[in-house]
């Protein structure tokens, strides 16, 4: 049985790995850390990244969201209902994993333009992360600028209707 009032990450770490019926090797290998890294962060030794727990959850099959509260870098009352909507979302059989991120990236991104984006990502690199702008000066229709993805192709001159191809 799992306890939920475990007093820090690193036992929390141990208690689900256990769970998992993993050893610690195999759970390093798996999160692609080392063992000996692995094993000071149960001992409490070492305060992993968010990147590093994001790796360990994912080999645990676990909310990443709950391994960052635990090690503090999440503020478990201010940011329940965001951890609760993204597991949620995580949760859900009904899509792949990359309709989950584009999911997750768009939930974030409106958070942010609303004021409540985590401040820790407001300076990170773009790493494809989906941005939505706000077109409501701009174009009245709502052109391409308007939805987040890819913009539909466009060619040059004055082609209005299909194309016939030789042959």
């Amino acid at each position: 049985m799992t306890s939920l009032n475990v007093g820090n990450l690193g036992e929390y770490l141990r208690e689900q790995r256990r769970n998992a019926q993993l050893s610690l090797r195999q759970l390093a290998e798996a999160a692609g850390v080392s063992n000996p890294y692995l094993s000071q962060i149960e001992r409490g030794l070492r305060k992993p990244s968010a990147e590093v727990l994001q790796q360990v959850a994912k080999a645990l099959r676990i909310s990443a969201e709950t391994l960052y509260v635990r090690a503090g870098i999440l503020d478990a009352e201010r940011d329940r209902d965001d951890v609760e909507t993204r597991a949620v979302l995580l949760a859900d059989p009904s899509l792949n994993e990359r309709q989950k991120q584009v999911l997750l990236q768009i939930y974030e991104s409106f958070r942010k333009e609303n004021g409540f984006g985590a401040d820790a990502d407001a300076d990170a690199a773009d790493d494809g992360e989906v941005r939505v702008q706000d077109t409501t000066a701009g174009d009245a229709a709502g052109g391409a600028d308007s939805i987040p993805g890819p913009r539909p192709r466009t060619t040059g001159g004055s082609d209005a209707g299909p194309r016939r191809t030789a042959g």
